[in-house]
């Protein structure tokens, strides 16, 4: 196998509130940790980070030595979705590349173990991704309602009437629908791995509006996908409390300037 490993680096970081992949792990940004997982590995071939396609030059500025260092290649992505972001880093990897490993960006924290699990596994099996058994309860919920308490008003008689957003927060509820059995429900990980010419024949055949990974892109095509243990460390960032987790799993604090950005989020 000659892997190659796409890094999808496009996304604005809506939920995270700005930037999350510059922010500081133990002196170096979250995207380099991330590249840093496969730059040493003698079964990983090159390395693909699809940047934001309007800020190519900022994100250059701001990656492009550490990340020709570790010889990882920048290349746009797309503007909206991630399936597109994906589709244009398959058409970027070299003519030897045999099957490809796809992981998100902002998981710095995976282990040796998992990553050699993944790909031990795709020597056997044409599409592999990790994932983890749901332990808790899950529940499908209705759009949501909103609930008075009785007392409101009289809470309001004396410290005054709250603002719309605070009374939005105290009093917005959904209801339950159902209880959702977790028997055989995991939740998915990356890195994603799949024979290349698999891939590139779902990306062209697969109707791709909804797709939440590069899986199901491959589902929807027909083919079938493994599943091996994954690990609860391997955490996607997503919000500034999912950075300051990652941070006590790698054992490491942000610098000052680390710190100061995670304030204002």
């Amino acid at each position: 196998m000659r892997i190659c490993v796409i890094l999808p680096a496009a996304g604005a970081g809506t939920r995270f509130g700005g930037d999350k992949l510059s922010q500081d792990l133990g002196g170096r940004p979250v995207l380099l940790r991330t590249v840093e997982l496969f730059a040493k590995r003698d079964d990983v071939a090159a390395i693909v980070v699809a940047a934001p396609p309007d800020a190519m030059d900022e994100f250059r500025a701001r990656f492009g030595g550490p990340l020709s260092f570790h010889g990882a290649r920048i290349v746009a992505g797309g503007k909206a979705e991630r399936w597109e972001t994906v589709k244009l880093a398959l058409a970027a990897l070299p003519d030897d590349c045999t099957h490809v490993a796809i992981h998100d960006a902002a998981r710095p924290a995976a282990s040796n173990d998992l990553i050699d699990r993944v790909f031990a596994a795709a020597r056997l099996h044409d599409a592999v991704i990790p994932g983890v058994a749901v332990t808790s309860t899950l529940k499908r919920v209705g759009d949501p309602v909103v609930s008075v308490a009785a007392d409101d008003s009289i809470a309001d008689a004396i410290l005054g009437p709250v603002t719309d957003s605070a009374q939005a927060a105290r009093t917005k509820a959904r209801p339950v629908l159902e209880t959702v059995p977790r028997a055989g429900l995991v939740a998915i990980q990356t890195p994603q791995v799949f024979e290349r010419s698999l891939l590139c024949r779902a990306y062209g055949a697969a109707r791709l509006d909804g797709v939440t990974d590069d899986a199901q892109v491959v589902e929807r095509a027909g083919g079938s996908v493994v599943v091996v243990e994954g690990e609860a460390r391997n955490v996607k960032i997503t919000t500034p409390e999912d950075m300051h987790l990652v941070r006590l799993l790698l054992g490491v604090e942000a610098s000052a300037e680390g710190r100061a950005a995670h304030k204002r989020f």
